[in-house]
């Protein structure tokens, strides 16, 4: 069941969202050639609970983390380790959320460290590109798939993979709620957006093939072909007007 939200429970979720895209803005300038994925999740970690919140991903279905931090092949997932430093020339996905009084923020950010090759610059682009051109469909009344659709047309235009294992998900109370969002799918189907439907669009995009392979430790998914992965996601407010992105500052 897709769960409506109040217009006063649209407002309790913009508490934690606002924090998340300041720790992941602030992100931008902490990240450099030298750190550990560990520093990252620590760093989250510190902020959001400095801001009274609580991790939402740490302990979720067992992940050890605050956050999840996936480098270069790595799609989603990653387990942050000290002994995975960053190096120059490395893109870095990072996906974290806050609970702030049961309510559930979630977004992702790829980010560069230090110079990055003109290709990895692309795939990072078009990726955040990806998700406005979906946005452009998040209007009462579509159905879902034209939102899939348009993030799915932008991606495999510009030559790139669409993951297919990993979706965005409908948010609130819980960190997964229906319906499922996937990044491809041919329009005109699924539910149709309603006013009050809160979604995590997030595209996962591969330089290359869309197929995935998930390492033993069961958590890290990488491609399968072991180019380049991107991540970008917000959370987005379905209105009766132009939809309301809670996660940009």
């Amino acid at each position: 069941m897709i769960i409506i939200k109040s217009d006063a429970e649209i407002e309790m979720m913009k508490i934690p969202a606002k924090l998340t895209a300041e720790i992941l803005r602030d992100l931008e300038g902490f990240i450099k050639p030298g750190i550990s994925t560990h520093d990252i999740d620590q760093f989250v970690e510190k902020r959001i609970l400095e801001g009274g919140m609580i991790p939402a991903f740490k302990g979720y279905g067992g992940f050890p983390a605050s956050a999840c931090v996936s480098v270069n092949e790595v799609i989603v997932h990653g387990i942050p380790s000290k002994s995975k430093k960053l190096r120059e020339g490395d893109i870095v996905s990072v996906d974290a959320g806050a609970i702030y009084q049961g309510w559930y923020s979630d977004m992702a950010r790829t980010y560069a460290v230090g110079e990055i090759s003109p290709e990895a610059a692309k795939l990072v682009r078009v990726t955040e590109e990806s998700f406005f051109e979906g946005l452009k469909y998040c209007v009462a009344g579509n159905y879902l798939s034209d939102v899939s659709h348009a993030i799915q047309v932008h991606l495999e235009s510009n030559g790139f993979g669409v993951i297919r294992d990993y979706v965005g998900h409908g948010l609130g109370r819980e960190m997964h709620e229906q319906p499922p969002v996937p990044n491809y799918g041919r329009p005109g189907r699924g539910p149709k957006l309603k006013k009050g439907m809160v979604l995590a669009i997030e595209p996962m995009v591969s330089a290359g093939s869309y197929a995935v392979k998930v390492l033993p430790d069961e958590w890290t998914a990488v491609t399968g072909d072991g180019s380049l992965a991107a991540h970008y996601e917000n959370t987005v407010v379905i209105t009766d007007a132009e939809p309301l992105v809670i996660t940009l500052l």
